[in-house]
């Protein structure tokens, strides 16, 4: 009676070794690379005056603000009524300063500080990526897409008598009517701004037969007034650094500037400060927080990747190979630039700044300017190597995730997810190391 027991216990063994064996076989995110930060710096060609410019705006974007402004006049605070966070660098601050979600979400802290009384919307989590919730519908059936603050300064000790009640959270969540967004990485953005219009055109274009081939159209967002290709945020919907820089300002902090100067959640008892609360003639250096911002995006140095080796490189011609370089572009290059050193600059984004539809996994229903609800630009890859949350809605921090998720009905990289899918395990792992080496 043990001969049958002992062969049944022998296959149980053996179908467990298989199972491992299989499971280690699988492609796996070797995930965020360790060392120091390969992002954080200036341009390392600027001059004094612009190395300079670029510490006071990493300062400035450092730097906590409450709900007054003290000294009045001198543009310091501002923050709320409603707001997501208390400065730019607790959301933007993997793996340095002007990078993304961090591993411990500042938003939780951020909640509470000063005596606020903000309950935690379940989406917010203490080791998840710092969010955004953005409304698709308004109550009465019209398209909304602005942000929603998460929190307010009710219960500040430095707001008193404000007593603006969060958004229903919990309700919109059961209407299916919450989407979100996760800080984009603000690195060596000054190239990206001084990119012209005709080398993204003629990159777009660029290999129309294979794209074709693949289902891969793109176009670009681009202005209502000047018809120039838009190029910053998750959908390019902003035009200029200024325009993001301004808008993030008031939208993620509620403090007013010369971009946007008109308060957001006014109620009574809520306003503090005459606005805009951010503008040039109010810094005592000359200067907004809003241009301190932009000038420590603007001067500073895109990430650097990791030395390669024999995995990386042959990970690099298999991305090629599967036709992920088709957006994700490796190559661009500036035009003239006033800042020193940094014209005619042939730099590696990974990106196309191009707009491709992603289909109905990834779609948030939202149209900004001319991205609908399921486009959305294509996201720049350099720095991926250390980031901690991948997709617009920082949905995974899992990279091989992240690219399966490209796949759906109605996206552009369908084709190129297939032709991934084919590839040996072998193969697809050596892609992820060679992204994980940006």
């Amino acid at each position: 009676m043990q001969a049958p027991r002992l062969y049944v216990s022998l296959l149980v063994l053996a179908g467990a070794i298989q199972l491992i064996q299989a499971q280690r076989s699988q492609p796996q995110d070797p995930g965020p690379r360790k060392g120091p930060a390969g992002a954080g710096g200036f341009y390392p060609t600027l001059n004094t005056n612009e190395r300079a410019a670029f510490a006071n705006g990493i300062a400035q974007f450092v730097q906590k603000e409450g709900v007054p402004d003290t000294p009045p006049g001198s543009g310091n605070g501002g923050l709320g009524p409603g707001f997501n966070s208390d400065s730019c660098s607790s959301c933007h601050a993997q793996p340095a300063t002007l990078g993304s979600s961090p591993a411990n979400n500042p938003q939780i802290a951020a909640a509470s500080a000063m005596g606020a009384i903000n309950t935690i919307p379940s989406f917010i989590q203490p080791h998840g990526p710092v969010r955004e919730a953005r409304f698709v519908r308004k109550a009465d059936g019209r398209a909304d897409g602005g942000v929603h603050n998460l929190f307010t300064i009710a219960g500040r000790t430095d707001a008193p008598g404000c007593n603006l009640q969060q958004p229903d959270f919990a309700a919109e969540l059961a209407a299916h009517n919450v989407v979100f967004r996760i800080p984009t990485p603000l690195f060596g953005l000054g190239l990206v701004e001084n990119t012209p219009d005709y080398v993204l055109i003629a990159n777009l274009r660029a290999k129309s037969d294979r794209k074709s081939d693949l289902g891969i159209e793109g176009r670009f967002n681009t202005s209502g007034n000047d018809g120039t290709i838009s190029k910053f945020g998750w959908k390019a919907q902003n035009k200029s650094l200024n325009i993001f820089a301004g808008e993030a300002y008031n939208v993620e902090m509620g403090i007013t500037n010369d971009m946007m100067p008109n308060e957001r959640n006014v109620i009574m008892g809520c306003i503090f400060n005459a606005t805009p609360e951010d503008s040039h003639s109010a810094a005592s250096n000359g200067i907004s927080d809003v241009d301190a911002f932009v000038d420590a995006m603007r001067l500073s140095a895109p990430p650097t990747p990791a030395p390669g080796n024999a995995s990386t490189e042959s990970g690099q011609k298999l991305f090629n190979r599967v036709g992920c370089a088709l957006c994700h572009s490796e190559t661009l290059s500036t035009s003239p630039s006033t800042l020193t050193g940094m014209s005619f600059v042939v730099y590696h984004p990974f990106s196309d700044l191009a707009l491709h539809h992603m289909g109905v996994g990834l779609a948030d229903g939202l149209i900004q300017g001319a991205a609908g609800p399921d486009e959305f630009r294509t996201a720049p890859l350099w720095g991926v190597g250390q980031r901690l949350f991948f997709l617009h809605d920082g949905r995974t921090s899992n990279l091989l995730e992240a690219i399966r998720a490209h796949a759906s009905a109605g996206s552009e990289a369908n084709r190129v997810i297939d032709n991934f899918k084919e590839l040996s395990p072998s193969q697809q792992q050596e892609i992820l190391e060679f992204l994980r080496s940006l």
